[in-house]
């Protein structure tokens, strides 16, 4: 696939969202929950007086740090609720690093950074809105390697819910478009 110019690897300013809402340290956590609710945001990013990244402020925080707590939004500073500092990775880091990151961190998010300066931010639903697409890539590319071979590819079974009955399966397989367990492979199958 590189001799067609296509890189192999998806990288994380392929799915980062760009350009980041932040706020500075010192204002209102009451402002913060505005702008989220204004650009439909599940987090916004905390800055210093020099505007460097230097937090993060997710629903999550506003719930446990505030809400739960019976705070005033409007009394309190950014600062005094964000989560820092805040995790970083670089624009040419793949998506699967990032991936590994958020799993072994136990996060949702992660600034990009390149050289000091904010470019985006990365979160786990990214990641996973181009999970079919990569899925896809590698079979294709599979089925590519394997022309002028006599034998045939088995698919490769996949980990996850089932698109129809919504089970947990271990052994998921495409079947027209749709990742599915063997239970619904056999109804489907039945059915023809």
């Amino acid at each position: 696939m590189a001799d067609l110019g296509i890189r192999e690897r998806m990288l994380v300013r392929d799915v980062m969202s760009s350009p980041v809402i932040t706020v500075n340290e010192d204002e209102t956590v009451e402002k913060v929950a505005q702008l989220m609710d204004k650009y439909r945001l599940g987090c916004i990013i905390v800055t210093s007086k020099d505007g460097k990244p230097i937090g993060i402020i997710t629903e999550r925080d506003l719930v446990v740090r505030v809400l739960a707590k019976n705070l005033v939004a409007s009394e309190l500073k950014a600062k005094d609720v964000m989560s820092s500092p805040l995790m970083t990775i670089s624009p040419d880091a793949t998506i699967s690093e990032a991936a590994r990151m958020m799993s072994r961190l136990n996060i949702r998010r992660l600034g990009v950074v390149y050289r000091g300066e904010l470019l985006g931010i990365v979160s786990s639903k990214d990641v996973l809105a181009v999970t079919p697409e990569l899925i896809e890539i590698i079979q294709e590319k599979a089925r590519i390697e394997s022309q002028g071979s006599s034998e045939e590819i088995e698919p490769v079974p996949l980990t996850g819910c089932c698109d129809r009955c919504g089970a947990w399966s271990d052994d998921l397989r495409e079947i027209e478009g749709q990742f599915l367990c063997e239970d619904c492979r056999l109804e489907l199958k039945g059915e023809k």
